[in-house]
């Protein structure tokens, strides 16, 4: 949300509104839609390296080296995996026995767990051990299935939910909805986690989120804001972000540290409008994320910032800047509704 904004630079004056106005915002709703009809292309192949702070500090090690276990996985879709399953949580467990930042069910715990960090236990709840079991567990089944026809990492993925019997038996993923939404899931938000190698391509909702916002200057901000009648249309940073995108058909979750993987990451001085730009008081770990803002282009974006202000435009170039998201309509559907 945006309470924790006080660190943040206070309000710039009115001089940089007057500057920042009505005809400036609408020059660049306009070159974003003339950039995202023109630009072509996008990431890059290559290996893959974990985007910045995309995973907590300190799993980002385990991650990156037993993402490389094996040729039908990587550490973006390691670290995928693990959110999907547990948003990084190594005590979550579900309703249905699945255990730790891996969710392992005791069954196949019993079987695929590996003593990762060679202390000679096993422990579900210890990330040291459930991450490098999730990497084996993943190689392990890419090995039952490597004769079968097709993509390595998604026949691997579909063995993963559905079993490699059903992929044998099928030569492939499996028509299974549940599968086929998972393949997808997991492939969508790999993106989100790699850096990016090359290019990445712009919204055409941009434009959008940004007119939207823009139409927000001047309301008070809300803590849990959602713009609401009963919240006299008032938000907060995430609130303000999430209507944004809404208004153009793109459904984000609540809070900003999940909204960060809505889509791959751009460079700072690859920032085009209508990214969103983070801000964390913790530059290595995505999850401590604590504000967000769209970024409406010179250095500049509009945010919902704290208790006692308005929303208006910010600078966002300060030491918490954390990073940003060019939002894409796939990677905020693949985005688990809880974490």
């Amino acid at each position: 949300m945006g309470d924790g904004w006080t660190m943040r630079k206070m309000w710039v004056g009115a001089g940089v509104a007057v500057a920042l106005g009505m005809g400036f915002v609408m020059l660049l709703v306009v070159g974003v839609y003339l950039v995202a009809g023109n630009v072509a292309g996008g990431a890059g192949g290559g290996a893959k390296r974990l985007a910045k702070g995309s995973v907590p500090a300190a799993y980002q090690p385990i991650v990156q080296k037993w993402g490389n276990l094996c040729p039908a996985i990587n550490p973006a879709l390691l670290a995928a995996q693990l959110y999907q399953e547990s948003g990084f949580n190594p005590r979550a467990q579900s309703a249905a026995t699945a255990q730790g930042i891996a969710q392992f069910i005791p069954g196949t715990w019993a079987t695929h767990g590996i003593d990762g960090d060679g202390d000679g236990d096993r422990d579900v709840w210890d990330p040291a051990d459930a991450i490098p079991s999730a990497a084996s567990y993943d190689c392990s089944l890419a090995s039952y299935v490597k004769d079968v026809p097709g993509d390595p990492t998604e026949n691997m993925l579909a063995s993963y939910n559905a079993g490699a019997y059903a992929v044998i038996k099928y030569q492939g993923v499996p028509p299974y909805k549940e599968t086929q939404n998972y393949v997808r899931v997991i492939t969508t938000l790999e993106k989100s986690f790699a850096a990016p190698t090359g290019r990445v391509d712009p919204s055409e909702q941009a434009a959008g989120a940004i007119a939207y916002a823009q139409k927000k200057l001047g309301t008070p901000y809300l803590w849990g804001g959602n713009g609401t009648a009963e919240q006299g249309g008032r938000f907060d940073c995430s609130g303000l972000t999430k209507a944004a995108y809404e208004s153009v058909g793109i459904e984000l979750p609540r809070v900003a540290n999940d909204q960060y993987n809505a889509g791959p990451h751009p460079a700072r001085e690859e920032l085009l409008p209508g990214d969103l730009v983070f801000f964390s008081d913790d530059l290595t770990n995505s999850r401590a994320i604590r504000h967000v803002g769209i970024y409406v282009g010179g250095g500049y974006m509009i945010d919902a910032p704290r208790t006692g202000a308005v929303i208006r435009f910010d600078p966002i170039d300060t030491p918490d800047y954390f990073g940003a998201t060019r939002v894409t309509e796939d990677g905020a559907k693949a985005l688990p509704t809880t974490v």
